[in-house]
């Protein structure tokens, strides 16, 4: 049965209980609420109550507010004051602050310099490698450093290789981040020098690939990306029969870089691969480098050498840039990079205060969003991120933000950051390609995704069947289902479907829970190899 469209006029108050008798008996027929209460307003209200009253929301808290994008004016409001727990909803405010603080251009730079003295090809004194705090530089980066030095007819460095970390301070972790995350890549230590394995940019990791050996009692083949000695292998995991289970792990010990492959993988099975956190970023940055250098002809030395600052006398020799910012937001948003998010923090202190801590980072990130009125005495931020469960948003300040940025000269760029629902290219559809398809909202909401253990959060924008785009937050908290995607979906499926102006909703419920439906503890790019 096709789905009512429900008007709300001045004929409904006219006509009384007659029209809210004939509304209400539509509406039972098509979407029955849970029995013993339901909402009684048969507009907009009542269909985003209505969908609120899921049953994997019951004993949940949610703070919900939607907003005409052009005017501001509240269309709807669910105990919008609400302070709940965001998730990677934290990126909003961290993405818009790092554009109007640093500037939609703003590049990182990596640097080799030295105060050694030159005699032919030969460097007397130390080579010092400064990270800026590029959160995307890959080993074919640090290769190239390596190329130019030799290039410039060094062939030996007397002294050791430096690896200048000291831009930000040393705590390496957020606060209150859980520890059994600590050897998952979305958690990766934070150091201006570091290395992403590919061009997802995932700073502060390696990509293990283990496959299986030609035969039962083989050990399986590992590979790492990029290769580097700075990781050491421990290898117990067996190839078995075809057809046996495949219980292949991989995981990394705390404190150190030992990562063991552990478990039996089958005869011909798929390969087994894990994006695993390095320990102490600097050092493996130090590392990828060091090997560069050789490869290229260039002698160094003893051993790298960790968080030495590089002194003021010190000449320039090579250098790498970051793609600009604006650039970088895509992967950023579309792939909710927990690792951007930590830099840009840190990289906004050090640009605005000269410390490059979490603390000054955070403070200026509260003066712009105080500046953009956003109430922050109503909002607690620990994090670039969201991975701590310390930070509290309510959804009218999250959708306070949305609208105020739509003003900067920077939001095009911003904008088109945003994950867009159901556009299957990974690098549009980011944390959103697989949601909302065969709904007037594929192709057409944008927002920005948020996923923890009990809670999970979208804000963005929409587009509504009448024009009108409207701004919506939704921030889900403290229920116990595996995963309430599908309410947040129907929100804005509706608000898609529906000519908010003119009061025609068209009213959409949340798909049903499935008894197989994966849990949403995790944001779906964190997933992987699998992604969404």
């Amino acid at each position: 049965m096709s789905r009512p469209v429900i008007r709300t006029d001045r004929r409904l108050k006219r006509h009384g209980w007659i029209w809210a008798a004939v509304i209400g008996l539509v509406c039972t027929l098509t979407w029955s609420a849970p029995a013993g209460a339901g909402p009684s307003d048969t507009g907009l209200k009542g269909a985003i109550d209505r969908i609120l009253m899921d049953a994997r929301m019951d004993g949940g808290a949610a703070s919900v507010v939607i907003a005409d994008a052009a005017t501001g004016e509240r269309l709807y409001q669910r105990d919008g004051t609400d302070r709940l727990m965001p998730a990677s909803n934290t990126k909003l405010a961290t993405s818009t602050a790092a554009m109007a603080l640093l500037g939609p251009d703003h590049r990182f730079r990596t640097d080799v310099l030295s105060t050694g003295s030159r005699h032919g090809s030969v460097l007397r004194g130390d080579l010092y490698l400064r990270g800026g705090g590029d959160p995307t530089t890959l080993a074919k980066d640090y290769d190239q450093l390596a190329a130019d030095l030799a290039a410039s007819g060094i062939t030996r460095v007397t002294g050791r290789l430096v690896a200048d970390d000291t831009r930000f301070d040393t705590q390496r972790l957020g606060r209150s981040w859980a520890a059994d995350d600590e050897s998952s890549y979305y958690s990766a230590q934070i150091s201006p020098l570091t290395v992403a394995p590919d061009t997802d940019y995932d700073s502060g990791t390696v990509v293990v690939e283990a496959t299986p050996g030609t035969k039962a009692g083989d050990k399986p083949r590992v590979k790492l990306t990029p290769p580097t000695d700075y990781i050491h292998l421990d290898i117990r995991g067996t190839t078995v029969p075809s057809g046996q289970s495949d219980t292949l792990t991989v995981e990394r010990e705390h404190g150190t870089n030992t990562i063991t492959v552990s478990g039996n993988i089958p005869v011909g099975a798929s390969a087994t691969k894990e994006w695993v956190t390095v320990w102490e970023p600097t050092g493996y940055a130090a590392a990828v480098f060091s090997d560069a250098l050789g490869r290229h002809g260039v002698r160094v030395t003893g051993s790298p050498r960790l968080g030495r600052p590089t002194p003021p006398r010190a000449k320039p020799l090579a250098s790498h840039n970051s793609m600009p910012l604006k650039e970088l937001m895509l992967p950023f948003m579309k792939l909710s990079n927990n690792m951007h998010a930590e830099t840009l923090t840190k990289t906004i202190g050090y640009e605005t205060s000269g410390r490059g801590t979490w603390d000054a980072g955070l403070a200026a990130i509260s003066g712009y969003l105080q500046k953009q009125g956003v109430k922050t005495s109503t909002v607690r931020q620990l994090d670039g991120s969201g991975l701590t469960r310390m930070n509290l948003f309510p959804a009218e300040q999250l959708e306070t933000l949305l609208l105020s940025v739509r003003d900067a000269s920077w939001y095009a760029d911003w904008y088109a950051s945003l994950p867009v629902a159901c556009n299957r290219d990974r690098a549009m559809g980011g944390t959103l390609r697989s949601r909302m398809c065969a709904t007037p909202a594929a192709l057409n909401a944008r927002g920005k995704t948020g996923s923890l253990t009990g809670a999970s959060a979208l804000s963005g924008y929409v587009t509504d069947a009448g024009g009108r785009e409207l701004v919506y937050s939704v921030v889900l908290n403290n229920y116990l289902a595996s995963s309430v995607k599908s309410i947040e979906d129907a929100i804005v499926v509706t608000l898609a479907s529906s000519d908010t102006a003119h009061g025609t909703i068209t009213a959409v419920p949340p798909k049903a829970a499935r008894s197989t439906e994966p849990a949403a503890d995790l944001e779906c790019s964190w997933q992987k190899p699998k992604f969404c």
